[in-house]
């Protein structure tokens, strides 16, 4: 660990986020890449509205070594939900500056360019240095979305089963994502979407209904989520990165 001098004994604070670069200057393969990274953060962010201890965000730079600055390596997930932690403005999420505190789920937009990263090095890295609980990955060109859940036993990812509508079930969210049906004209999108009714959600239940007596609520915000894709859908097409 550095220090300030020879005789301090007081060490060098690590770098926080005004520090450190937060721009990895990597563009999005696509448009349709760019708008199906708006579309989930701001409807994942619109879930949520009502939260104080709920991060969403993307393409930023997730810092958990300082070695991270030294090799130049500032590339971030696409998307990333972080719960239990406080709602601000960020340039970059700095694990040292979180209280520890890492993404509860990751997705990110394959391409032919980046397939084999996501599924090796940051695959490695999610599981065994973050330990992020769910991994979802989705090809937005060919429509396919998959899903992994950590084994904290062995610090690596067994692959989710989708449900009878093709769904996958995070339970880290309380929600379901899934690849919804195109509006005439317009791509397949992948969508987060409510939980069904009985279904309980986990951190206080804010993200999905919980028992009966939330039914009313849960068809509230599933028509609230169904607005904010349609809204964010629209606003992507005109928002640049």
């Amino acid at each position: 660990m550095p220090y300030a001098s020879e005789t301090s004994l007081v060490p060098i604070p690590p770098p926080g986020e005004d520090e450190l670069p937060h721009d990895d200057g990597e563009p999005m393969e696509s448009d349709r890449h760019r708008k199906q990274m708006l579309l989930l953060i701001e409807s994942l962010d619109l879930f949520w509205k009502g939260r104080d201890d709920v991060y969403v965000s993307g393409n930023m730079t997730i810092y958990f070594s300082e070695l991270q600055t030294m090799k130049n390596d500032f590339r971030g997930p696409d998307v990333f939900v972080v719960l239990d932690t406080v709602r601000r403005d960020r340039k970059s999420w700095v694990v040292w500056q979180e209280n520890g505190r890492t993404p509860d789920l990751v997705i990110e937009l394959l391409s032919e360019s980046t397939e084999s990263v996501e599924r090796g090095e940051k695959m490695r890295i999610y599981a065994k240095v973050l330990r992020v609980p769910e991994y979802f990955m989705f090809d937005p060109m060919k429509n396919v979305l998959e899903g992994h859940v950590l084994d904290i036993g062995s610090r690596s990812y067994e692959s989710m089963v989708s449900n009878a509508d093709g769904e996958l079930v995070s339970q880290q969210l309380g929600l379901r994502l899934g690849v919804r049906r195109p509006v005439p004209g317009q791509q397949r999108e992948m969508a987060p979407l409510a939980r069904r009714r009985g279904a309980c959600a986990p951190h206080g239940g804010g993200a999905g209904p919980r028992g009966r007596g939330a039914g009313a609520d849960a068809r509230g915000q599933a028509r609230s989520v169904r607005e904010a894709l349609r809204t964010a859908h629209v606003k992507s097409t005109r928002v640049s990165r």
